[in-house]
């Protein structure tokens, strides 16, 4: 090789590299070319190697294989298409500030769902109930769950489960037996509602009547409405899932048989207590084991957020193996583990849970909205004027006679009276959302032949709610000038005010001789200091009073501030001093 001049091996590298593709590239074009001599070769080929049933194959340069990545690539599409989306609309305020963010996402579900179908592709079932339910609402219910504000929801308990249980029955029954009615008219002129049972239009009744927890959060977050309100409407639409998993299942069942006996009303009654107070207990056990392990997990702090996850998703998996309410135990599970988890955890962790459980949200709600849309184009539907029309008109009237007749009774029994003004944001806020489609999506087409229209009617009462109802309750909320949420911080000096309130309460409660809920709120405060947090909370931070921990969480806060803002520099100055502690 020395003596080779350069020419030369220049010349033999280029050989080499023709024969290498001779080998691979060229076979692969020959598969498409008429070159006769090429494929009597290979056969003859083929022919020797027979013996040893081996075919030996031109190695591929490159290849294609879609299915093998079909399924997490197409699932990145949609992530990815939702995220943008989410952006751009945040990119153009004028927009974002006329109409709200989820009827730009049914619109855009329904182009892309267009873009589709005139492609001469078929739609994929994208809001197929199992993907709703297992995997895209979770993440939205434990969010709410997680950071539900618990000192006004409770005191407005009683209200809220007025609204979502009697309020809900009333709409369900009112809607579908008005219906029904509705639907045996003009016998003499026989119509495809004429084939409808009373028993399958309640249990229409009871899948559209259910208040939409997605939709809701999607809709009042944009208008910030003041707290009472926002927990009304937003509590009303956690706690009716009960109500709705107890009704669906009790018209499904006895839709084919076409009766229901005194006996069946009373095990549905049994039902719906076994269904909500079963899904509490449920989240609350996997919220106990969720504050127990985070104990332990001082020495691997990587790993924290993730028992929060895991806990809750199986809490919500365990309720609904027993079809349980799977919402009721996640809001449980989430509510029940925060104060002790937040207390054993790093502050990174605490960051993390917190912008983790926002993102996945926010991504789930995003899709969900772009489903519906999608979902819509991909049918079938059979629409019917009068069925749709009677629906939506019902849907309207049961829900203003409802919250007015509720609220007249409530108020007998309210401190702080809701106002006409309150009312008429509670009735207008009852927006329906994917939920009802997905539990329509699950009938049974042998079951229920007019399954295809429960689904048109579905969609429209969806798009009526979200798009009317959605785009005017912002400007009639600035009309009506309904109190807005204020953002105030909480101070020291609040928390102090507040902690002697409910003492001075409980004492004149004690006085009295009458046992109201500040009494039973003191005895639990007493159980959960002696015995539960020394169980559940490591180290000295069991033992640390309440006021001392909301000051260090107050400092903390203001550190990070601090640092974020730049003013790294003053950070000593900020810090609690000892007399300050004192």
């Amino acid at each position: 090789p020395r003596s080779c001049p350069p020419g030369r091996t220049r010349g033999l590298l280029l050989l080499m590299v023709l024969v290498f593709l001779e080998g691979s590239v060229l076979p692969l074009g020959a598969a498409s070319s008429p070159d006769v001599t090429h494929q009597a070769n290979s056969d003859n080929h083929i022919v020797k190697e027979a013996g040893h049933n081996f075919t030996k194959k031109p190695f591929p340069v490159l290849s294609l294989d879609y299915h093998h990545i079909q399924a997490p690539f197409e699932i990145s599409l949609w992530v990815l298409l939702a995220s943008l989306m989410k952006l751009g609309f945040h990119l153009i305020p004028r927009l974002s500030g006329i109409v709200p963010e989820s009827c730009l996402l049914i619109v855009v579900g329904l182009l892309v769902g267009g873009l589709i179908k005139l492609a001469g592709e078929q739609v994929p079932p994208v809001l197929d109930s199992r993907l709703f339910f297992l995997c895209l609402l979770p993440p939205i219910i434990l969010d709410a769950g997680y950071f539900l504000p618990i000192r006004p929801f409770m005191e407005n308990l009683g209200t809220i489960l007025m609204f979502a249980v009697v309020g809900t029955l009333w709409n369900a029954f009112f809607v579908g037996g008005l219906l029904y009615a509705v639907c045996q008219i003009q016998p003499g002129n026989p119509s495809i509602l004429h084939q409808l049972e009373l028993l399958p239009c309640l249990l229409f009744g009871s899948i559209i009547s259910a208040v939409d927890p997605v939709a809701v959060l999607a809709v009042f977050e944009e208008i910030h409405i003041n707290e009472l309100l926002h927990i009304l409407v937003f509590g009303e639409s956690l706690l009716n899932d009960a109500v709705t998993v107890v009704l669906y299942h009790l018209f499904e069942e006895y839709a084919g048989v076409g009766s229901v006996t005194v006996m069946d009303v009373f095990l549905g009654i049994i039902s719906f207590l076994v269904v909500a107070v079963g899904g509490v207990l449920v989240g609350a056990i996997y919220g106990i084991l969720a504050a127990f392990t985070s104990r332990f997990t001082s020495h691997t702090r990587v790993i924290e957020p993730l028992f929060v996850f895991v806990y809750s998703y199986m809490a919500y998996l365990s309720a609904e193996m027993f079809h349980l309410s799977g919402i009721m135990s996640l809001i449980a599970c989430g509510a029940v583990m925060r104060p002790y988890v937040e207390a054993n955890i790093s502050h990174k962790s605490h960051t993390t849970i917190k912008y983790f459980l926002k993102m996945w949200s926010s991504v789930s709600e995003t899709l969900i909205f772009i489903f519906l849309g999608v979902a819509t184009v991909e049918g079938p539907h059979n629409w019917n004027w009068t069925f749709v029309t009677v629906t939506v008109i019902l849907c309207l009237v049961a829900r203003v006679i409802g919250v007015v007749g509720l609220t007249y009774v409530i108020n007998k029994f309210r401190i702080v009276k809701l106002t006409t003004k309150d009312q008429f944001i509670v009735a207008y806020g009852g927006l329906r959302g994917a939920i009802a489609f997905s539990l329509g999506f699950l009938l049974n087409k042998d079951h229920f032949p007019l399954r295809d229209m429960f689904l048109t009617a579905i969609i429209t009462v969806i798009f009526f709610t979200v798009f009317v109802q959605g785009m005017t309750i912002k400007p009639l909320v600035e009309l009506l000038a309904v109190k807005k949420k204020q953002e105030a911080k909480r101070s020291i000096n609040e928390e102090i005010h507040t902690q002697f309130l409910d003492h001075l309460l409980t004492g004149i409660e004690d006085i009295c001789g009458h046992y109201g809920h500040h009494h039973w709120k003191d005895k639990l405060n007493r159980f959960n200091k002696k015995y539960v947090k020394k169980c559940l909370i490591a180290g000295e931070r069991s033992k640390e009073p309440q006021l001392i921990a909301f000051y260090h969480k107050m400092e903390m806060k203001q550190a990070i501030e601090l640092v974020e803002s730049g003013g790294g520099v003053k950070l000593p100055s900020a810090m609690p001093s000892a007399v300050s502690m004192q």
